[in-house]
């Protein structure tokens, strides 16, 4: 009687931890929710600055590169934009592309930026281009970057 029960456990374990493609429905509820913490994260960094906005969207091992730097981990992060932020710098973005694993635990996106800042004269100017995001579904479920 165990070894049949051994075998029949055996068997069902390939069905029990196989999942099969997450719907066409889910995978839009899910997308919806990466735009919407993209624009939660754009609103946070317009509202409470960009040091704010990074350091409370990246995950504990999130990584930007910046300067042709590597910055690795929310601490990191946080003491990048702290040093290198200026007065009246502002970013704005909106991602035009959104995509989300099968398993809903990664998701990526792009889109355009427009990067705001004074020259010397103190003159506005911007740069704008495209931007690369990598989002994590933590464990609590909320997403955060891994790469930006």
């Amino acid at each position: 009687m165990k070894k049949q029960l051994t075998v029949l456990l055996l068997l069902a374990l390939p069905l029990v931890s196989c999942q099969g493609p997450a719907s066409p429905e889910q995978i839009e509820v899910w997308k919806a929710e990466i735009v919407a913490t993209e624009k939660a994260f754009n609103d946070m960094a317009q509202e409470e600055g960009l040091i704010k906005a990074f350091e409370f969207y990246a995950a504990e091992d999130g990584v930007i590169r910046r300067s042709k730097r590597i910055i690795q981990g929310k601490k990191a992060i946080r003491q990048w934009y702290e040093k290198d932020v200026r007065p009246n710098e502002t970013l704005t973005w909106t991602p035009t592309f959104v995509d989300v694993s099968q398993s809903g635990d990664l998701a990526y996106t792009y889109g355009d930026f427009v990067f705001t800042y004074p020259d010397t004269s103190g003159n506005l100017k911007e740069n704008k281009g495209i931007f690369h995001t990598v989002w994590k579904r933590q464990a609590n479920g909320e997403w955060r970057f891994v790469w930006d």
